[in-house]
């Protein structure tokens, strides 16, 4: 079920939180606690770092993460991760490959049945979790949600219009979030399938850096549109095989991300291929960067997994070469255009 208006017992606006906890201060958690702010919540934002906690109380602004937005005096940061715990719904916006240890220190604090909204992308590394089972495993008391689609923090916090999927075990549990955090500009849509939505936006991150690899060599926009089809292609495989249900993958989730991503520069992961394709090392770019490219540690986990279930990814699999074993660019490009040729699927 995807559609919010299916299903006969619509919960009630009483139902709906009217405190939400941010946890985690980056752009994305910032520009998050601007929706829940915008749409009448109070909200608490815990940030790591005490400067981003002082700019957001004393001038309402996130100037080290998200510049030049004014925040809603309705939100207010903290430091103390106890306070955003207390909020009778939580997202959870720490990058992927830190949920576990930043989910640990909401452990005691949260009420049984608190919603806990995963808004971070990616596959932990080590154990190929997603993020709602590494959630399950060090929060059990909490009830686990995710939120993804296409969304840049910047178009979000400026108010630019924007549709996500919110997926959670039930369409009907999920929906007095929803109503959270919807507004004339962020329309949740309500899904049941937590696989299949975070499944888009982790895998959605290894292959724009494959698009932004064909923008660094300037390949042209013929070579990405191929790129970004063939990417879908291999996600989808990827996606059915774990369980992803048809509708997910052609939306907002899975598609919907996969076309933003591999499509603006604004994506952290395209531009970061965009440098490898001119050259730059992963590391010279990461070290300028106060930002996390999810994809650069989803690569290896993504591959691993396919390899294992007997998935074709030849695309991720060139990103994970590249990544880790420095293969040379030219050399990939070349032997993923030589595949020998076969039926589109």
């Amino acid at each position: 079920m995807t559609d919010e208006d299916e299903g006969s017992g619509k919960t009630g606006m009483a139902d709906r939180p009217g405190r939400i906890g941010v946890v985690g201060g980056g752009a994305w958690g910032t520009a998050l606690a601007t929706v829940a702010a915008r749409a009448g919540a109070q909200v608490t934002l815990w940030a790591r770092e005490p400067e981003v906690v002082d700019a957001v109380n004393r001038d309402h602004e996130n100037a080290m993460f998200l510049p030049g937005i004014a925040l809603d005096p309705a939100i207010s940061a903290t430091g103390d991760i106890a306070e955003a715990a207390s909020c009778p719904a939580i997202l959870l916006v720490s990058p992927a490959q830190a949920l576990r240890t930043v989910a640990a220190g909401l452990s005691g604090a949260l009420e049984p049945g608190t919603p806990v909204v995963i808004c971070a992308k990616g596959i932990e590394q080590g154990t190929s979790m997603l993020m709602s089972e590494v959630l399950a495993e060090v929060l059990p008391e909490a009830e686990p949600m995710v939120l993804s689609g296409p969304s840049f923090a910047d178009d979000v916090a400026r108010g630019l219009p924007t549709a996500v999927t919110l997926a959670a075990g039930s369409v009907e549990r999920a929906r007095p979030v929803a109503e959270a955090l919807a507004g004339q500009t962020f329309r949740p849509y309500l899904s049941d399938d937590l696989v299949g939505t975070q499944i888009g936006g982790a895998v959605k991150n290894v292959l724009a850096i494959a698009c932004g690899i064909v923008d660094g060599r300037r390949l042209g926009t013929s070579a990405r549109a191929a790129l970004t089809t063939r990417a879908f292609a291999e996600l989808s495989r990827f996606g059915r095989a774990l369980g992803a249900r048809t509708e997910t993958l052609t939306g907002l989730a899975v598609l919907g991300d996969l076309i933003l991503t591999c499509s603006s520069p604004q994506s952290r992961n395209m531009s970061l291929g965009m440098a490898l394709g001119e050259g730059r090392t992963a590391e010279e770019v990461l070290a300028g960067r106060r930002s996390v490219s999810e994809g650069v540690y989803t690569a290896a986990v993504v591959v691993e997994m396919a390899r294992e279930r007997g998935i074709e990814m030849p695309i991720a699999e060139a990103v994970h070469q590249i990544l880790s074993a420095n293969r040379d660019i030219g050399e990939a490009i070349e032997t993923l255009i030589q595949r020998p040729l076969r039926s589109e699927g």
